[in-house]
């Protein structure tokens, strides 16, 4: 699972490679889009034979919504402070750079493709650490990973240490969805599809309130007390982790 979350995040990193070679090369918008939907379109037609017709144990006659019970209401708690920390990366790390790190112009987007790469880095590895050291420990080292960067990047907000910062934070959160995702897809209380759906749905709201909640602390307060919040995330995930069946 972790592994194929890997391939995700190289996507990320061709997306964006493509993107510099259209802006290099004076393409519209329209023909770089127009060109990405079109091999988007391409791959769904060539592996949908290979797409399964339902979902495993499919009960015809099953709601369709259903509120989780709350082993799957506490994973996906699990990956909403995992996904708040991805999420505020994702959406803030130019910006902390800029504005915290003061990094020269050059600089400022380091920060994210440093996580970007522990991200993806760590998911291919991932399986295997999981294998060995088991589904709960991974989890919970995930989640001191995710904090212990981002209180390095608060305490020594300069150049060298804020990068570094960013690459644990890329560790700690590169295992946590795959791993819940998959504990999702072995629920014993509703089918695997339906199990997976809940999860992510409590995962994502993460993801997307985690980037408009920093800014709104940030306006009060300081980018940096933001990110110290979000720090607590990651140790959510490690105490939770101790308490969710995965």
């Amino acid at each position: 699972m972790a592994s194929f979350h890997g391939i995700w995040s190289l996507a990320g990193f061709i997306g964006a490679a493509i993107g510099t070679l259209m802006i290099g090369y004076g393409a519209t918008i329209v023909v770089h889009f127009a060109l990405i939907t079109a091999v988007v379109a391409l791959g769904i037609l060539l592996m949908r034979p290979y797409l399964l017709p339902m979902d495993a144990g499919h009960d015809p006659n099953q709601p369709i919504f259903v509120l989780p019970d709350k082993s799957l209401l506490l994973l996906g708690v699990l990956a909403f402070c995992s996904l708040l920390c991805e999420g505020t990366m994702f959406d803030w790390s130019g910006v902390y750079f800029n504005k915290v790190v003061h990094a020269e112009k050059a600089w400022a987007g380091v920060g994210f493709t440093a996580f970007m790469s522990t991200m993806a880095a760590g998911r291919f590895v991932a399986d295997w650490f999981t294998d060995r050291f088991g589904r709960r420990r991974t989890l919970q080292l995930s989640g001191l990973f995710s904090a212990s960067g981002l209180v390095l990047a608060v305490l020594l907000p300069t150049l060298v240490p804020a990068t570094i910062g960013f690459m644990l934070v890329g560790v700690g959160v590169s295992s946590v969805v795959p791993l819940v995702y998959g504990a999702a897809g072995r629920s014993t209380v509703m089918s695997p599809g339906m199990a997976l759906a809940a999860v992510s749905t409590v995962g994502f709201a993460g993801f997307l309130l985690g980037p408009p909640v920093i800014g709104l602390v940030a306006g009060a307060t300081s980018l940096r007390v933001s990110f110290a919040i979000i720090a607590v995330m990651g140790l959510c995930v490690t105490a939770l982790a101790s308490r969710a069946r995965v």
